[in-house]
C-alpha cells in the first residue's frame, strides 16, 4: 500500500505541515502492519526505527526480570513510538504489543534528523511537545502508583477503556494499576456488588460513571473506604486459613 499524505497529517510529529510539505516527506515514509498479538518492537532490543501509530490500539510495556509486566500506556492513532531511543540512541526502553490489527507508518532514524533539522524545523517544536507530554504523562502514572488506592486506579482505567474497542483482560487490568489479577477480581467484584458495574462475559458495563468518577479521584474518600472494604473481604473467616 501507498503511504498516504492525509494520514501522515494525523501524526502529532508533523502537525502543522502544509500538504506540499507532507508530501515531500513521504518519501521517507514505510508502511507495517502488525496483526493482533504482536509484539512487534522488544524490549532491550534495538531498533532502526521510529513508529507512527496510524490505526489500532497499542499497549507499550516493561517486564521485570521475573517476568512481571507493568503497562506504561495505551497508545492510540497519531502517536509515535520509541522515541526514547531514537533520541538517546539506546535500546527499545519498551515493549509495543497490538491490542488489535495495526496500521503503522515507519522512519529511519537518521532520516528524522534530516526531517527535523534539515528540511521542516517545525516538526521540531512537535517533537518537543510530544516528549513534554510524555514526561508528564510518565510523571502522573508514578503518582497514581504512589497515591490512589488500587480500586481508584482501577475505577479511572475502566472509565477510560471499558467501553471501547480494547479487550482488557484482568491481567492487563492488573499490569496497569499495579496489582495483581487476584486484587482486580475481586476489586471488580466489590464494584459489581455496590452496582458501580456490571459484569457481563468478557466485558464490563459501567452502570454508575459518576461514582466511578468519584472513586478515580486521587483524594477520594470513597475510594479509600471500598479499598479498605475489599481487603476486609480477603481476610479468612472462622476456621480459615490464609
Amino acid at each position: 500500500m501507498v503511504v498516504e499524505a492525509e494520514k501522515l497529517k494525523t501524526v502529532l510529529y508533523f502537525n502543522g505541515l502544509s500538504a506540499d510539505e507532507l508530501e515531500q516527506i513521504k518519501p521517507y515514509i514505510s508502511e507495517k502492519t502488525a496483526e493482533k498479538g504482536e509484539i512487534f518492537l522488544f524490549e532491550g532490543e534495538w531498533s532502526d526505527y521510529l513508529y507512527f501509530l496510524i490505526q489500532g490500539l497499542v499497549k507499550v510495556y516493561k517486564t521485570s526480570p521475573e517476568g512481571k509486566e507493568q503497562i506504561l500506556h495505551f497508545a492510540n492513532p497519531g502517536e509515535s513510538l520509541n522515541d526514547v531511543s531514537t533520541f538517546d540512541g539506546g535500546l527499545n526502553a519498551g515493549s509495543m504489543f497490538a491490542m488489535t490489527p495495526l496500521l503503522l507508518y515507519t522512519v529511519k532514524k537518521t532520516d528524522l534528523k534530516d526531517i527535523i533539522l534539515r528540511n521542516y524545523p517545525i516538526t521540531c517544536f512537535n517533537v518537543i511537545k510530544t516528549l513534554a507530554n510524555r514526561v508528564r504523562r510518565d510523571s502522573t502514572l508514578v503518582e497514581e502508583l504512589s497515591f490512589n488506592p488500587v480500586i481508584g486506579r482501577l475505577a479511572k482505567l475502566l472509565l477510560k477503556y471499558a467501553e471501547g474497542e480494547m479487550h482488557l483482560t484482568q491481567q492487563d487490568m492488573a499490569a496497569a494499576v499495579g496489582t495483581t489479577r487476584e486484587v482486580v477480581n475481586r476489586s471488580l467484584r466489590v464494584l459489581e456488588d455496590k452496582g458501580i458495574i456490571r459484569l457481563v462475559r468478557h466485558r464490563i458495563e459501567i452502570i454508575d460513571r459518576e461514582v466511578l468518577k468519584e472513586i478515580a479521584k486521587t483524594t477520594s474518600e470513597l475510594a479509600k473506604h471500598i479499598e479498605a472494604e475489599s481487603h476486609r473481604q480477603r481476610q479468612p473467616g472462622p476456621g480459615e486459613t490464609g
